[in-house]
């Protein structure tokens, strides 16, 4: 202990030489850095040193009392209800805490004292076994300058809170290390130079403006608090360039997120053994060492007062009232407070949600418009008509022995559900969509810029993001150096990277033939079904045999769907989840929509004909459309898909923490009672929550782009799902809001400049949407069939034609003859068909374009076979490259970044730069002056 003193006093000597040389260059690290060497040593350094010094000797103390002491778990230290210090000021922080209001010390935010802010709340119980490595890593936590404080739980004895609280010191030691940027100059806002004419027109708006009502969107700015960050110039916080820093208050100046991040980072590095990669609170808490982990709400949610006439209580009351409460769910949202609240990652995940629900409005009336448009042509659709007249058209059976003849007029009603989603408006629709689907990526682009020029995110790279701590300390024995920060870091070797990728997507490519093979299973299921509910009992059901088997294959498929849900070491954090995010993306989106695609393009299509039936293992025989077509099938199985997947996900996501919180607190008054619950610390309320899923917002972000996937995919064939997503979107907005305030633990605050590869999957999507909607149009609809008939075909063939009138006798046109003597054995149906007309048919039809069996070649394809085969094929052409020229004229035409943006961004890069060169000039000059009346001159001095 003499020696460390006598280190300590030798060093400080060292540090007042090291003054008189003066010898130290210091760079600006401003955002916009102009180029300032800076030759003196501030003062600042020396104790800055002094302290790092004095943080080894506590170091060195807190090494001798971790062997002297006895375990800091032990019971002594611990008194139930009752605080207890464990860091080395708590007796100072004691007798301070006497004068302070007591609001502070009963709200469960502060230490003891009343006066250290609760930054971070650890909790482990008594009864682990690993009590070593929380020792050792509790007495690291406080050799990096954190304070603690210990207390038993008011409900369970056996379990411990420590509390955790990062000092200015720590804080600004580690900002800098983390590049926390933080404001310094107030903004100075720049306003183009506008003509007269311009001016005076904008006056006469505003007028006009003035007296429309207020819109009732807008949330009241009065209730909203006025976030200062948002309107200055931030820079990564420096402690050697302070004085530029906006600091009213040091208690305040790093927000609650803001410290409950670095006091996170430098959990996440602390080792409890010694050791390379012994080090981190993920592993602690993955070996139970720990049992939670979370940074404090600001309080209760709810107050007894009105915040109209009393104001909020805290922000978390302030986002409840105007945010998460359900009364609201037609205003805006507050980003900026659920940007500071919850950290930028979370606040971009609701800015583009928010966004994406607004865009849908276009899309959900367009929809709901051509679906209208099917319901008032309804009753002059030709098609439809000739399906409902056609009684003397007996169709063949779709399945063998079992299913009976049926006549054509039994499927009336399912062509008019079909006109309902297939009429002359679907395939605008199908390139409206496509062009929306642009439009809404081409105008995110300008959003998010917005939103990271008003967060300050146009500079933040990746290069300032902290590397993942389980990386470091895998890979920390090879280093290279960083191109951009010349600093050395950790290297992760090629092969090494191959050999996960190998096996990650040998991972990926197995649960993907897994889900091929279920869906193969449904094939089965549906082909063997079809022939049982034809054989039923009661008549509804053998009548609908064919609706059936779809209605109970799509729910049968949603739970394999959800079944296959459940079944689920890059460098930084953004590397690792767009790694994770782009793997189980591909596995999710195969398995929502691999049966979606089997019945859109192969349903029906490769079924053979009468007499020359198709097989699987030459046994089954392959499912055929409905006699109105197989479009009824692919609306049926989005419509079910949509509607359950949505109700599940709403369910599971609010319902499920909504029923463990309330069964935590039916316990709870039980054996407490509610007053007592009542006056529970904020700590244990927090406790008592639902943690965010480990994934973190990567089941929020699938949900919706599947969703978008499903509105945008396949839309041609069900207009309705915009409108469907869109009122699923207003509720999950409120609800995700809901359970964000109130029924989840804090999540952790962290920063993202957008939503990650997420973005690209919705460029993908576009992309793919273009194609499968193309095929929609031309393969599963009859649209191509009837311009075929109408245009070549029907009774206006030559004269370029296509009305209602010229569909006369499509129906006919579009149905084959089979002669009933050709059927298989294993085919023949068991009734003859004499109840249709008291004998033994001859005859039946079925949907294809093939010769009649008395001509020279039986059942081979007809000539209109090949003409709508072309027209197809030209259809596919021509749609994919008219809709990939607008979405890519529309790209070129709109700018990522508005112009009054890039004008505003332009302007204030050069006046930062003007600022920061006078700054530091100022700060020169004075400190030159201030040598010269201290009598000390020196050379080479600059300016």
């Amino acid at each position: 202990m003499h020696s460390a003193s006598s280190n300590l006093q030798n060093n400080f000597a060292f540090l007042l030489e090291l003054k008189d040389l003066q010898s130290n260059q210091l760079e600006t690290q401003i955002s916009i850095k102009p180029d300032v060497q800076k030759r003196d040593m501030d003062f600042s350094e020396i104790l800055n040193a002094i302290q790092e010094i004095a943080k080894d000797v506590n170091i060195f103390f807190d090494e001798l009392e971790g062997v002297n002491s006895p375990s800091k778990d032990d019971d002594s230290l611990l008194h139930h209800g009752n605080l207890t210090s464990t860091s080395e000021d708590a007796s100072r922080l004691e007798t301070v805490g006497e004068g302070v209001p007591d609001k502070n010390k009963s709200n469960g935010l502060y230490f003891r004292d009343g006066k250290c802010r609760i930054d971070y709340i650890l909790v482990y119980r008594k009864s682990s076994a690993q009590t070593e490595k929380r020792e050792v890593f509790e007495r690291n936590i406080r050799a990096e300058g954190l304070q603690m404080e210990k207390e038993s739980s008011l409900t369970n004895s056996d379990i411990i809170f420590v509390k955790l609280h990062a000092p200015w010191e720590v804080l600004g030691r580690y900002a800098e290390v983390m590049n926390v940027r933080m404001p310094f100059r107030r903004k100075i806002y720049y306003l183009h130079r506008r003509h007269k004419f311009m001016n005076r027109i904008e006056r006469q708006i505003s007028r006009f403006r003035g007296w429309l009502p207020r819109k009732p969107m807008r949330l009241d700015k009065e209730t909203l608090p006025d976030l200062e960050e948002n309107d200055c110039y931030t820079a990564p916080f420096s402690q050697q360039r302070i004085h530029h820093f906006i600091i009213h208050n040091k208690d305040t100046f790093f927000n609650n997120a803001t410290r409950s991040r670095i006091v996170h980072h430098i959990l996440q590095r602390v080792k409890y053994e010694e050791g390379k990669n012994k080090i981190g609170l993920n592993r602690l808490l993955t070996n139970g060492s720990y049992e939670a982990a979370f940074p404090l709400h600001e309080g209760s949610y709810r107050s007894k007062n009105s915040i109209r006439t009393h104001g909020a209580e805290n922000h978390r009351h302030l986002l409840y009232e105007c945010w998460a409460s359900w009364g609201v769910w037609y205003k805006y949202q507050p980003l900026d407070l659920v940007r500071r609240y919850f950290g930028e990652k979370i606040g971009l995940y609701f800015a583009w949600l928010g966004w994406y629900t607004g865009m849908l409005f276009p899309a959900a009336f367009i929809g709901l418009f051509v679906f209208l448009y099917g319901v008032t042509t309804l009753n002059h659709c030709q098609v439809s008509k000739e399906v409902c007249q056609a009684t003397d058209i007996i169709m063949c059976p779709i399945c063998d022995k079992y299913c009976p003849f049926m006549r054509l007029s039994d499927s009336c009603v399912y062509a008019k559900v079909t006109h309902l989603f297939d009429n002359g408006a679907t395939v605008f629709f199908a390139v409206f969509m496509a062009v929306w689907a642009t439009v809404f990526l081409e105008f995110w682009k300008r959003r998010r810029a917005v939103i990271a020029y008003d967060w300050d995110l146009i500079d933040w790279e990746e290069e300032e993001e902290e590397i993942r701590p389980q990386f470091e300390a895998k890979y920390s024995k090879k280093e290279r150096m960083n191109p951009i920060s010349g600093k050395p870091e950790p290297y992760q070797a090629f092969a090494d990277k191959c050999s996960r990728l190998i096996v990650s997507a040998s991972g990926i490519f197995f649960m993907i033939c897994v889900v091929i093979a279920a869906v193969f299973g449904i094939v089965i299921y549906r082909v063997v079904t079809v022939s049982t509910f034809a054989a039923f009992k009661w008549a509804l059901i053998r009548n609908n045999s064919q609706v059936a088997t779809t209605g109970t294959a799509v729910c049968i498929n949603f739970c394999i769907i959800m079944l296959l849900n459940v079944v689920k070491q890059p460098r930084t954090e953004s590397e690792w989840e767009n790694s994770f995010t782009l793997k189980m993306f591909l596995f999710q989106f195969v398995n929502l929509n691999s049966s979606t695609f089997y019945i859109a393009f192969f349903l029906g299509r490769f079924t053979g004909h009468p007499g020359a039936y198709l097989r699987l293992i030459n046994r089954w025989r392959l499912e055929e459309c409905h006699p109105s077509g197989c479009l009824i099938d692919l609306c049926m199985q989005m419509g079910i898909i949509m509607v359950l997947k949505q109700t599940w996900n709403n369910f599971m996501e609010l319902g499920y923490p909504l029923i463990q919180n309330w069964w935590t607190r039916r316990k709870l008054r039980q054996e407490h009672g509610s007053q007592r619950k009542a006056s529970f610390p904020q700590w244990e309320k927090d406790y008592n929550l639902q943690p965010m899923n480990a994934y973190g917002l990567f089941d929020e972000y699938l949900e919706m782009i599947l969703q978008f996937g499903f509105t945008t995919i396949f839309v041609a064939a069900f207009p309705l799902a915009p409108l469907l997503a869109l009122l699923n979107n207003i509720i999950e907005i409120r609800l995700d809001a809901y359970k964000f305030v109130t029924q989840w633990r804090r999540p952790l605050a962290s920063r993202a400049k957008d939503i990650g590869i997420w973005y690209g999957i919705l460029e993908g999507i576009g992309i793919l949407s273009v194609i499968t909607n193309a095929f929609v149009v031309a393969v599963t609809s009859d649209f191509i069939p009837r311009l075929v008939y109408a245009y070549k075909y029907g009774p206006c063939a030559g004269q370029g034609e296509a009305g209602q009138k010229c569909m006369v006798g499509y129906v006919n046109a579009s149905l084959s003859v089979f002669l009933v003597s050709d059927f298989e054995n294993r085919s023949e149906p068991t009734s003859n068909g004499s109840e249709f007309s008291g004998s033994p048919l001859k005859y039946c039809r079925y949907r294809d374009y093939r010769d009649p069996p008395h001509s020279p070649v039986p059942y081979g394809y007809t000539l209109q076979f090949w003409h709508v085969l072309a027209a197809r094929l030209a259809f596919i052409i021509v749609f994919e490259h008219l809709v990939f020229c607008i979405k890519h004229l529309i790209s070129y035409l709109i700018p990522d970044l508005p112009k009054d943006l890039r004008d505003r961004m332009r302007r204030e890069k050069y006046l930062i730069q003007e600022m920061m060169y006078e700054a530091e000039l100022e700060r020169l000059q004075k400190e030159r002056k201030e040598r010269k009346k201290n009598g000390k001159s020196h050379h080479n001095e600059w300016p």
